[in-house]
């Protein structure tokens, strides 16, 4: 407390004011990694500058420096961060103590869509550049590569259901792969619009790739290969055309 003309004044109240919400290293760290996500959503890694993650924290450019080292070095973290999200929570799924084979299938979809409904900045980020991602100097795998690492997990889950319904567990990987890409893909179609609910999406997937499997042949044929055969087949037995006689004695 102060006098000024016989009037007691409080004491600095701005500087006690600013003691009281000064963040500490790790609170200022979180605050810039959710600003980088922010950001890397919105603009992507190239139309993001230092300098606008420092504005919007409210900070010095040499913070983000001091914490980071750079733009490079917020957008490793952050995709890291997020690969090891959406990697846990789809091989926590996938690996559900006691679930068959469709639940194994439903949870890893219902995990991917519950991902992109929580963190859409996380997703964008993932899914927008992959390349961008070594570029920047992660290391913990692209989006691509997390897909991958989720479709060796969907290949042990489909070759042991091949084998229990006698169709060839060799072929499991190829399957993994398009059912893996079937629900990316439509989760960046679905990241947009979340219409219908992610509920719905999941049924329907699993609609196609369950009911599907369900009717796989185990020597499969394309109807183009008999057509084609077929065609050939009449080409040789008519054999070439021959020319009519009177053009022969010209």
């Amino acid at each position: 407390m102060g006098q000024t003309g016989g009037v007691t004044t409080p004491a600095a109240p701005n500087r006690a004011r600013r003691s009281r919400t000064r963040m500490t290293a790790v609170q200022r760290r979180e605050q810039l990694i959710e600003i980088s996500r922010e950001l890397f959503a919105e603009r992507g890694y190239e139309g993001t500058a230092v300098e606008e993650i420092a504005a919007r924290a409210g900070v010095s450019k040499p913070v983000v420096y001091e914490h980071f080292g750079g733009k490079e070095g917020a957008y490793a973290v952050v995709v890291d961060r997020e690969t090891q999200t959406l990697h846990n929570a789809i091989r926590n799924a996938l690996t559900t103590p006691g679930a068959r084979s469709r639940e194994l299938l439903e949870r890893g979809a219902m995990a991917l869509l519950d991902y992109i409904e929580h963190r859409p900045d996380g997703f964008r980020i993932l899914s927008r550049d992959p390349s961008s991602v070594h570029t920047a100097g992660q290391t913990g795998g692209s989006f691509a590569s997390i897909l991958s690492d989720i479709a060796v997990q969907v290949e042990d889950i489909l070759a042991s259901e091949f084998s229990r319904t006698g169709h060839d567990p060799q072929f499991a990987g190829l399957y993994a792969q398009a059912l893996v890409g079937l629900v990316a893909q439509t989760g960046q179609q679905w990241l947009d619009s979340r219409e219908p609910s992610r509920e719905i999406v999941a049924r329907h997937l699993i609609n196609l790739a369950w009911n599907g499997m369900a009717h796989l042949k185990p020597d499969p044929k394309l109807i183009m290969e008999t057509i084609d055969k077929r065609r050939d087949k009449i080409a040789v037995e008519d054999g070439p055309q021959e020319e009519p006689r009177s053009r022969r004695r010209k």
